[in-house]
């Protein structure tokens, strides 16, 4: 079953403190954890526990990286 998380369940998994890093875009939970450049919780100037669909629509890569990704749930409304 999917994990559904909150805004502030999400905010837990920032990439601080040996914590997981998890990112929102359009609803959809992803890890991105072990991506190199999240390294820290941070990319670009976007923390990871947030919603980064405003980011990432601005981003020079878009949503073509997002296949790449584990899903880990999505976020609740």
């Amino acid at each position: 079953m999917e994990k559904t998380f909150t805004l502030a369940e999400l905010k837990q998994f920032n990439g601080q403190n040996g914590q997981p890093a998890y990112v929102a875009v359009k609803g959809t939970v992803y890890d991105v954890t072990e991506v190199s450049a999240w390294q820290g919780g941070k990319h670009h100037g976007v923390t990871a526990g947030t919603d980064a669909t405003a980011a990432i629509a601005h981003a020079p890569h878009g949503e073509s990286v997002l296949g790449k990704l584990k899903v880990v749930g999505k976020l609740a409304d």
